[in-house]
């Protein structure tokens, strides 16, 4: 009994975990508001200059990310990935991270991620390289934090020992707090194996 009481749990949490790329997503009582956000957004203090970031690099095998500020790194932050981690990213549902030198493109609130961060994939040579093999690249990959259920942190160990997003990077809310602050569109994204 207790076996199955189990299975279920983890169903549900899996249900709920994933980010956007193909998935129609459903928002419960408890989402995070989203108001404040796009506020932020709107009168442009989603950006502090003296908080700046000019270069972001994801190491996949180290389940990290690094930000950088004129060459010196200040910010390490433990990651998640795709559920399938291994390569880059070759089309659309394989659950891969792309690999690669992508740009920081816009920002989102968001009710069942807090907030995601766009990067540019695919590039010009995803999408060739997809269109050869006669497949989408997909799309929509961000970085983001966490589920709205983990909205207090206290299932961060949980969620950062798993890759468990459809692609996306996903970093915890109090990491996301500090990389909204310092990152605009434009900045250099480099994700390596």
């Amino acid at each position: 009994m207790i076996r199955w009481k189990i299975l279920s749990l983890v169903t549900i949490v899996l249900f709920f975990l994933g980010c956007s790329e193909g998935e129609r997503l459903v928002y419960k009582k408890g989402s995070y508001k989203t108001s404040e956000c796009r506020k932020e957004l709107r009168t442009g203090e989603h950006f502090k200059r003296d908080k700046k970031i000019d270069k972001i690099i994801v190491s996949k095998k180290k389940h990290e990310m690094y930000l950088y500020k004129n060459e010196k790194k200040i910010y390490t932050f433990r990651i998640s990935l795709g559920k399938n981690p291994k390569g880059h990213k070759v089309k659309m549902g394989d659950k891969r991270t792309p690999e690669g030198s992508y740009l920081v493109t816009r920002k989102k609130c968001h009710p069942k991620y807090y907030r995601m961060i766009f990067i540019s994939y695919p590039n010009s040579k995803d999408i060739k390289a997809a269109r050869a093999r006669g497949d989408s690249p997909g799309s929509a990959i961000t970085i983001h934090a966490q589920p709205f259920w983990n909205d207090n942190g206290k299932g961060n160990n949980f969620t950062l020992s798993k890759d468990w997003t459809n692609g996306c990077i996903a970093i915890t809310n109090d990491a996301m707090d500090m990389l909204w602050y310092a990152v605009n569109s434009g900045v250099p994204i480099k994700i390596v194996a």
